[in-house]
């Protein structure tokens, strides 16, 4: 695996596209499901160490609303959707057709809706990402945590029982009209060493 330094110089267009590819078969996934339309953007894509990661995604101490999902099959890792706990209460509000600032607590469908949205967007990226390698690729059940940005990351950095993990972090942006400027969020896969390296060199980067 390449140093992260060298990794910032090197083109990162082949995963953006895989992420495009797979934000739009989400979009249409989630429009169906709110019958509404919803657009989603990937407009950047990174790869940095796991604890680098707080900080890349915004602000470490700040509280989060996380979606975990094991990554199965073929490859090997976990994912996370991570949103500001602000922009998850705004998404909330829109994904259940309620007025803005309804959202105050992440009570069973609360959470069951950010759920479904890791579990549709964490499917249509995996799928993408399946098609490129020809490998089988398997999100489990989602489970949902509101903690510190820092704390997620760590624990799941703990758990993840790696010296140096990498991970890619798709920057994602949800629109619900032309010219929203929309809410953002981020998808972390954390795949394992072995699986990382099969993906980077697919992508010509390993």
């Amino acid at each position: 695996m390449k140093d992260t330094r060298e990794l910032k110089d090197l083109q990162l267009d082949a995963l953006r596209e895989v992420a495009n590819i797979g934000a739009g078969h989400a979009a249409t996934a989630l429009s169906q499901l709110t019958k509404r339309r919803i657009m989603i953007d990937v407009p950047e894509v990174r790869v940095c160490l796991i604890e680098e990661a707080a900080s890349a995604v915004g602000n470490a101490s700040g509280v989060v609303a996380a979606v975990l999902m094991h990554v199965l099959g073929d490859l090997t890792g976990r994912s996370l959707l991570i949103f500001q706990k602000d922009c998850a209460m705004q998404l909330t509000d829109m994904l259940l057709n309620r007025e803005p600032g309804t959202t105050k607590v992440f009570a069973e469908l609360e959470q069951s809706s950010l759920k479904e949205t890791a579990n549709i967007l964490t499917g249509a990226y995996l799928t993408g990402l399946s098609d490129m390698l020809g490998l089988m690729l398997i999100p489990s059940v989602p489970s949902l945590a509101i903690d510190l940005c820092s704390a997620i990351l760590s624990t799941t950095y703990l758990n993840f029982g790696h010296d140096r993990s990498y991970v890619i972090i798709l920057d994602t942006r949800f629109r619900f009209d032309p010219g929203d400027p929309g809410m953002s969020g981020h998808f972390v896969l954390l795949p394992d060493p072995s699986s990382l390296n099969v993906i980077l060199r697919a992508v010509r980067l390993g």
